[in-house]
């Protein structure tokens, strides 16, 4: 191929490409945000910390509203555990106390949750510490653990935020 018979200039193609470049490197900025930012507000890289955040809200919600029958379900992660309670050692009778007259921090008035961060071994963690305020300030932690999605009191450990 010589100089004058070169292929024509393709102003669409270059334009297409142009466009290509852009749309990448936008797209590799605001998955960067998203990753940083879910981490530095406390929800996990990209966010991933959320369902774990969402159950133990609607976990609080159901104590708050004394439906121990719901919050039962969702600590041990079976919307029908009713059909067959001999299942379980820690029975609701128990779970009920615990979390009303026996518990540390009294029954359950008013919750906030705060933060999460994914533990355990792994790359990824075996679960997730969720941190909630509740009745007004006591801080408790929560432990989520990701292969059966059931609740834990307490967390292996704490986590420091203010």
């Amino acid at each position: 191929m010589t100089l004058l018979n070169a292929p024509k200039y393709d102003a669409r193609g270059e334009t297409r490409k142009t466009a290509l470049i852009f749309g990448a490197i936008g797209f590799v900025l605001l998955a960067a945000v998203v990753g940083v930012g879910g981490y530095l507000l406390g929800h996990g890289w990209f966010f991933t910390n959320l369902a774990a955040e969402h159950k133990v809200d609607k976990f609080f919600t159901a104590l708050e509203a004394k439906d121990y029958n719901k919050a039962y379900a969702l600590w041990m992660s079976d919307p029908d555990w009713q059909k067959h309670p001999e299942k379980y050692d820690y029975t609701l009778k128990r779970f009920t106390e615990d979390w009303t007259t026996e518990s540390p921090v009294g029954p359950i008035t008013s919750h906030h949750v705060d933060i999460s961060k994914t533990d355990g071994s792994g790359t990824f963690g075996t679960g997730i510490i969720v941190a909630v305020r509740v009745n007004g300030g006591q801080k408790i932690f929560m432990w989520y653990e990701k292969k059966d999605k059931t609740l834990t009191y307490p967390a292996p450990h704490e986590l420091e935020y203010n």
